[in-house]
């Protein structure tokens, strides 16, 4: 850094606060740089013969400019005069086209402006619009893209919520008001295999006689009891299918259509943003690109006016520049090691990371433990008869996984200190852990409770036998699951509450009235923007596992991260500070996206286990009465017309699944044929950069 300041004077009248300023200096490293000896020299050179003249260049990018029909004059990067030049030069060019041409061109030019005014006037309608140009204005955009990133949640889940709302439950509220001659009903059947089907049918969660005081806020806390009896949990529909005089209305159709429907407008949702972020992170993040000279001449962040949030930019920048040193230090040093130093390194980096893996592997062992633990301690009377007791138990999982989450991610950024990584492999490795971590969790938890409902996959075992399932613990296995994820959302929520209002608010005020060195040492919250975003990634998780089992759920979410947003602003504007490590929006939008596509398709995997391997309950839920949750779709193909019946039965027969997988396949292959083109093509543009880098260089050092 003091080689790179000897060209630079700090300016204390810029209006940015310590503006940079610069000096004719001779410096070494400044004189890399192509400037005006440089350009004096290139305007010394003679003129080639057949150079075009500049006006001529300046009438062929005017018509260039003309010729993008979609853009308007005023999209145009140009100066106003030019603008004015091109306006009077499209007039006349309108003037000489005959009237079709003419027409067309209008309708063309309203149209544009029909599609621009409508998408200004869309985007006053957006959700939190001038809050989020406020957080943006304050703190820049790097913080900014956490909130629109839990907008965005906010309003998937809104819409899944809309979904499941108009296909299930309002049908479902409305057929249960009518007469029962127009509503069919499949009631469970037994057989050789399945036994005595009355101890599969005998599901009351209500408990019977006198009960305790604070039952109806156990039931609340933990969507037992009258809860089982609510539109909230899977159980409580029915399987009924409406036939009045020209209306047709299976629910449990509708309820597996619809769960498909939402699980692919999720993805498709989210694969948009993150095609749109990847754009963006490809030139953000591309090493040629992210050099010196652009931290120092393109780094700085307009949007923000808060005095002290400049001051906190400043330094972020020199933070920035400070860690590119350091990185190329590591380099250096790394280049410099002999091969028994990298041995030793690797070795203890395998050390290391084996015990990381230890450390995982035990807090999945803590959590199937206390699953099962908190599974099989519900029925007993003397834990149901203590509201604390009760409590613990059935929050026992909830309050594991999220000790492990805040817990082992700390122990992970104490370990990657000595493993000798650069501090963006630091950063980067210690969220790759942190995410699997999370998402492990919950898949461990899923476990351990198909391992209990399936009685380890024995179905001889006399736990399944009689009914397909363990139903001495799981009368209805389906409203268990639901309210696992209900417990474990509404625990993470509390979670979130209670470190506001009892950590950050109070460190606030210790902060701001005691002088004690100590406390001023442990500072402001930092507002860690990755930490944050993987805590609401995991709440998403949940409910995408958890909206099967809990219709509902979707809304709980809408309403939770609704009241998030809210606290996370207040405590934002009020309690913290921006963290040191900047964080760019748009790689850091791409990887909370992509960690979420992993999310989504974790929650696919319990999802489909339940539809197409485990017997449905069979005393409650839409789909009571049959082998497994897929039967539906083939009973009701089966009562199509013969025509549909063939068509649907041809497609899912191997005539056309084998040929399109092969067209995939094909397709596939050609797409990743030209991106690989595509990337070719920029490594040579890369090329042709540096070469012109170099040129500028050796003309500066020649003259």
């Amino acid at each position: 850094m003091d080689r790179f300041e000897e060209g630079i004077e700090v300016d204390p009248t810029h209006p940015l606060g310590t503006g940079l300023s610069w000096q004719r200096q001779e410096s070494p490293d400044l004189n890399q740089f192509p400037n005006s000896s440089s350009l004096r020299y290139r305007g010394n050179e003679a003129p080639e013969k057949n150079a075009v003249p500049r006006e001529t260049l300046y009438q062929n990018w005017m018509d260039e400019l003309l010729q993008d029909e979609n853009k308007s004059i005023k999209e145009l990067y140009c100066p106003m005069k030019t603008k004015r030049e091109l306006r009077k030069k499209q007039e006349r060019m309108i003037a000489k086209k005959t009237g079709w041409q003419s027409w067309k061109e209008d309708r063309q030019r309203s149209f544009r402006k029909f599609k621009s005014e409508t998408s200004e006037t869309l985007q006053y309608l957006e959700v939190w619009r001038s809050t989020l140009q406020s957080i943006e204005g304050h703190f820049g955009t790097g913080i900014e893209s956490y909130f629109s990133f839990l907008r965005f949640l906010v309003l998937m889940n809104f819409v899944t919520f809309l979904l499941v709302g108009g296909f299930i439950v309002l049908p479902s509220i409305i057929f249960n008001e009518l007469p029962p001659k127009s509503i069919n009903a499949t009631t469970a059947t037994t057989d050789s295999t399945t036994g005595n089907i009355s101890v599969c049918l005998n599901y009351n969660p209500n408990e019977q006689g006198l009960v305790f005081y604070y039952t109806f806020i156990i039931d609340i806390l933990m969507g037992t009891g009258f809860m089982e009896f609510t539109y909230m949990f899977y159980g409580y529909y029915k399987n009924t299918s409406v036939n009045l005089v020209g209306f047709f209305y299976n629910i449990p159709l509708a309820y597996l259509i619809t769960t498909v429907i939402y699980f692919l407008l999720s993805l498709v949702w989210m694969v948009i943003r993150s095609v749109n972020g990847f754009k963006q992170s490809l030139v953000t993040e591309d090493a040629a690109m992210s050099n010196y000279t652009n931290k120092v001449f393109a780094g700085w962040d307009f949007c923000m006016k808060d005095p002290k949030i400049l001051r906190q930019k400043q330094t972020s920048i020199l933070y920035e520049l400070k860690i590119d040193l350091e990185e190329d230090k590591m380099r250096r040093i790394h280049a410099e090691r002999t091969m028994s130093q990298r041995a030793g390194i690797y070795i203890l980096r395998i050390v290391l990371n084996f015990l990381i893996m230890c450390l995982i592997g035990a807090a999945f062992y803590c959590i199937y433990l206390s699953t099962t633990t908190s599974q099989s301690l519900l029925q007993d009377n003397e834990i149901k008869g203590n509201f604390i007791r009760e409590l613990l138990v059935g929050y026992l999982p909830s309050i594991v996984i999220t000790a492990a989450n805040i817990i082992l991610p700390i122990v992970f950024n104490i370990i990657i200190t000595f493993e000798k990584h650069t501090l963006n492999w630091q950063i980067r490795l210690t969220l790759i852990r942190s995410v699997f971590l999370r998402l492990a969790s919950l898949g461990m938890l899923l476990y351990s409770l198909w391992d209990n409902i399936t009685c380890s996959g024995n179905i001889e075992d006399s736990s399944c036998k009689t009914c397909g399932y363990n139903s001495s613990l799981y009368k209805c296995w389906e409203t268990r699951i639901g309210q696992e994820m209900y417990k474990l959302m509404i625990f993470d929520f509390l979670t979130v509450l209670v470190v506001i209002l009892l950590v950050d608010f109070p460190r606030k005020l210790m902060v701001d009235h005691c002088s004690c060195k100590l406390i001023q040492l442990w500072g402001q919250q930092e507002f860690l923007v990755p930490q944050f975003v993987l805590d609401i990634i995991y709440g998403q998780t949940v409910c995408w596992i958890g909206i099967f089992f809990c219709p509902l759920l979707s809304l709980l979410n809408t309403i939770k991260y609704f009241i998030i947003f809210y606290m996370k602003k207040l405590t934002l504007f009020t309690n913290c500070r921006p963290a040191e490590r900047a964080f760019r929006s748009s790689s850091a939008n791409f990887f909370f996206l992509l960690v979420l596509l992993l999310g989504l398709a974790l929650s696919w995997v319990p999802v489909l286990y339940s539809i197409f391997v485990i017997k449905p309950s069979a005393a409650c839920g839409p789909f009571r009465g049959q082998q497994t949750i897929w039967e539906t779709i083939p009973s009701v193909v089966n009562a199509f017309p013969q025509a549909a019946d063939e068509f649907f039965v041809f497609i899912g027969s191997q005539a056309f699944v084998i040929p399109l997988f092969l067209a995939s396949c094909i397709l596939m292959f050609y797409l990743m044929a030209l991106s690989s083109s595509y990337g070719k093509l920029v490594n040579m543009l890369k090329d042709q950069l540096q070469m012109e880098r170099s040129r500028k260089m050796f003309l500066s050092q020649v003259n």
